[in-house]
């Protein structure tokens, strides 16, 4: 579904991301993990049209979406659920939600979907009328999610999601990353939990200082000596 080819990103002169390689297979999550600055965040920044790439490709189905700007990489099916939430603090629940569907006209539609988020997040429904900023952090980061299904999207990219979350709410969070993909939406995900991340995905990355320097399934990573003593905390034997 998603392929990103030979990606080079600079920021003032430092290499970003370095000759990226990277799929992401329609129906599949894959993850993405690393330390703080190891260029997963400007990834996602790049495929959304917010960053510009020096050189590379990204396509989607086929179709070179590199360059694009943020609205035309919306209309291909790709939403960012940003890190830190960033939900519109002075507007409700449901005028977040709303927003999210603002490239689409058709409102029988976009009422099942939002019913559908309501199932998702009971916790959405019961606050519906409450603004956005006097929600928690858990209750904003499902409003987030939501907000991005609100686009009907074929690839959903998460930045972080678990970020400053209670364990319970995380728990949760992932529960639903793995609902929203049995409906057939493909998941990218950054995180940096990870441990949840790997046991979640399907395939897996590791990339440093801009780098992709391992691949393969989440279960093999978990397993993967390397990866253990570098990011989940658990010293080689």
């Amino acid at each position: 579904m998603l392929k990103i080819k030979d990606l080079n990103v600079s920021y003032g002169g430092i290499k970003a991301l370095q000759g990226i390689n990277l799929e992401v297979p329609e129906g599949k999550i894959v993850t993405l993990i690393g330390a703080n600055g190891a260029g997963k965040s400007t990834l996602l920044r790049t495929i959304s049209g917010l960053v510009k790439a020096q050189s590379g490709s990204i396509t989607v189905n086929d179709k070179e979406i590199l360059g694009f700007p943020i609205n035309k990489v919306c209309k291909e099916g790709i939403a960012l659920v940003p890190e830190g939430r960033r939900v519109f603090t002075d507007l409700t629940v449901q005028e977040n939600l709303k927003i999210g569907a603002y490239l689409r006209n058709d409102k029988k539609e976009i009422e099942k979907d939002l019913d559908w988020v309501y199932e998702l997040f009971p916790r959405l429904k019961e606050r519906y009328w409450q603004y956005a900023g006097t929600l928690s952090g858990g209750e904003q980061q499902m409003l987030a999610v939501g907000r991005a299904l609100m686009s009907r999207p074929k690839l959903m990219m998460m930045d972080e999601p678990s970020l400053g979350l209670a364990p319970l709410i995380v728990q949760q969070i992932f529960s639903i990353i793995k609902e929203i993909n049995k409906k057939g939406v493909t998941i990218l995900l950054i995180e940096q939990n990870a441990n949840m991340a790997l046991k979640t995905a399907d395939i897996a990355y590791v990339i440093e200082t801009g780098n992709i320097v391992l691949s393969g399934s989440g279960k093999e990573l978990l397993e993967n000596d390397t990866v253990k003593e570098a990011y989940l905390g658990k010293s080689k034997k």
